[in-house]
C-alpha cells in the first residue's frame, strides 16, 4: 500500500509516517520503481502501536524501547513492566507540579479584583522583591523564532518543558 492507504489504515497522517522513518522509529519504507513509498501490514501494525504509545504519552525513546521489546521473542514482561512503571510515575511527578501550578494561580487569580484599576494582586505577587523603579519600561517585542518555540513548546524552563507535555499529549489525543 502507498502512504496514503497505510496513513488511513493506521489512524496516523502521512506527515507523521515520515517524521517516523525520519527520527527511526519505523524502517524506511521500500520504494517503488518510481518512487513511491511501499507499506505492508508490518508498518501499518507498528505505526498502530506508535499512535497508542503516544495516546498514552509515551516519549519517543520510550516507543522505541517498548517496540523493542516487542520484537524480542526472549523479552520478559517485567522489562515492558517497568517501561510502563517508570512512565506512570513521571506522569504522577507531572500531575503533582501541574496541581502545583494550579494551586498557585487560583491563589493569585483569586486575589486580583479584575476590575478597571490599575492595580493587580496577580503583577504584585509575580514581581515580589522586586523595586517598584525597577518595573521594566517597555513590552517585550519576541523575536519571531523564540516565539515560534514558544508556541511549539520548546523551552528550557521545567515550566515550560511541562507546558509543552501538556500540549504534546492534547496534539495526540486529538490528531492521532
Amino acid at each position: 500500500m502507498n502512504i496514503g492507504e497505510a496513513a488511513a489504515a493506521a489512524g496516523v497522517s502521512a506527515k507523521m509516517i515520515r517524521h517516523y522513518e525520519q527520527i527511526g522509529l519505523l524502517p524506511e519504507a521500500e520504494r517503488s520503481e518510481s518512487g513511491y513509498r511501499l507499506y505492508g501490514d508490518r508498518e501499518v501494525s507498528v505505526l498502530r502501536f506508535v499512535r497508542q504509545s503516544r495516546h498514552l504519552g509515551f516519549s519517543v525513546a520510550q516507543i522505541a524501547e517498548l517496540i523493542g521489546l516487542w520484537s524480542d521473542s526472549q523479552r520478559t514482561s517485567r522489562e515492558v513492566k517497568a517501561v510502563a512503571q517508570r512512565h506512570l510515575a513521571d506522569l504522577e511527578e507531572k500531575r503533582r507540579e501541574i496541581d502545583q501550578m494550579m494551586d498557585g494561580l487560583s491563589v493569585l487569580v483569586n486575589a486580583c479584583h479584575g476590575d478597571d484599576q490599575p492595580h493587580c494582586a496577580i503583577l504584585e505577587k509575580l514581581s515580589l522583591g522586586s523595586s517598584a523603579q525597577h518595573q521594566p519600561q517597555h513590552k517585550p517585542q519576541l523575536k519571531k523564532t523564540l516565539a515560534k518555540a514558544e508556541a511549539s513548546g520548546a523551552g528550557t524552563s521545567s515550566h515550560i518543558d511541562l507546558m509543552a507535555w501538556i500540549r504534546g499529549v492534547r496534539v495526540h489525543h486529538g490528531t492521532h
